[in-house]
């Protein structure tokens, strides 16, 4: 029996997919292929509260996404869904789940990595994210509000924005969608037609609909890479504290330049790199290695770029005068283990 266009109204499998439109064989295909790579965790983070009768401690649940990245148990999330927390539950695909644990967490980029005592998982592969254009399909799969196995399709809406961690540095050539995320999207993957993961779901803006962030695939691999080896991202440091700054007309004229900001330098740390170099507060830091900054985050940007050991150049405007200061990036203490 037929609709009157000759469709049977009794739709074997094969039938469907041939009907379906391209846009939803994508959808289907991408969610089907990913499907065993993406994961649900759990987390308990122990919080200390006080009340009437004293201070007491309660758990407090959460949950992310993750993504399966090597068959013997790594797999990448982000680091607000894991860190700090007192117990890691990871749920599969199957209906198992197994314990987990941190083998490294980077803040500044808002990634971590978790580690299950499985083997013979099915990891995701991890696309180039340069390649995105805006108006690109993208898939998102996670467990929004705990809803495991849950798919979103929408489109790149924008690239190369910048969104700012939780430790305050920005995290560059953020992608931006409109594929709909909630909480406990967090960690999972972005995806683009051909099954690659293009980014990690980082962040939505409660108050606006359609805005959703997702750090880009080829800076995860990066970190992934690193925190699964040492279990951190070394990064230098210089040692001050800074500000960006406008600089008067009647300085630049005066220095005979043409950059009207550039980054302040109010205080300078005693046996820092940048006090080694003879930077001074006061100064006003032009360029790194030919590289001109106008804010702090330029700044940050081009330290992200540069390896702990190397030497930096540094042109400073001092007064009316320009000097070029080289010093050698070392490790933070802070951070140092």
């Amino acid at each position: 029996m037929t609709d009157g266009k000759g469709v049977s109204g009794n739709l074997t499998p094969d039938d469907a997919t041939r009907f379906l439109d391209a846009y939803s064989q994508a959808v289907v295909s991408v969610a089907e292929r990913l499907r065993p790579s993406v994961v649900s965790i759990g987390v308990i983070k122990r919080r200390r509260v006080a009340t009437p009768s004293g201070p007491r401690d309660f758990d407090a649940a959460g949950n992310g996404s993750g993504i399966v990245i090597s068959p013997d148990g790594f797999v990448l999330t982000n680091s607000h869904v894991v860190s700090e927390s007192d117990g890691i539950e990871v749920f599969f695909p199957d209906g198992h789940w197994s314990l987990a644990h941190v083998v490294g967490d980077d803040p500044e980029t808002d990634l971590a990595v978790v580690r299950v005592d499985e083997l013979s998982l099915v990891p995701a592969t991890l696309g180039d994210s340069d390649r995105l254009r805006v108006g690109e399909l993208v898939i998102a799969i996670g467990s929004p509000l705990g809803f495991d196995a849950t798919v979103t399709a929408g489109v790149v809406s924008a690239l190369g924005r910048s969104f700012r961690s939780r430790t305050g540095r920005p995290i560059d050539d953020v992608i931006q969608t409109d594929a709909a995320l909630n909480p406990g999207n967090s960690g999972g993957p972005l995806v683009n037609s051909r099954g690659e993961v293009v980014g990690v779901n980082t962040a939505i803006i409660q108050s606006a609909q359609g805005l959703c962030f997702a750090v880009p695939s080829n800076t995860a691999q990066w970190v992934s890479g690193l925190l699964i080896q040492s279990g951190r991202v070394r990064r230098p440091y210089v040692g001050v504290s800074v500000r960006s700054r406008v600089i008067p007309l009647r300085l630049r004229i005066a220095a005979g330049m043409e950059q009207a900001a550039g980054v302040e330098v109010m205080t300078v740390l005693a046996e820092s790199p940048a006090a080694d170099a003879g930077l001074r507060a006061g100064d006003v830091v032009l360029a790194l290695d030919g590289h001109a900054l106008r804010s702090v985050d330029d700044l940050h940007r081009q330290l992200a770029k540069r390896a702990v050991g190397t030497i930096a150049t540094f042109e400073v405007l001092r007064g009316t005068q320009k000097l070029d200061l080289a010093l050698t990036l070392r490790e933070s203490p802070a951070i140092r283990r």
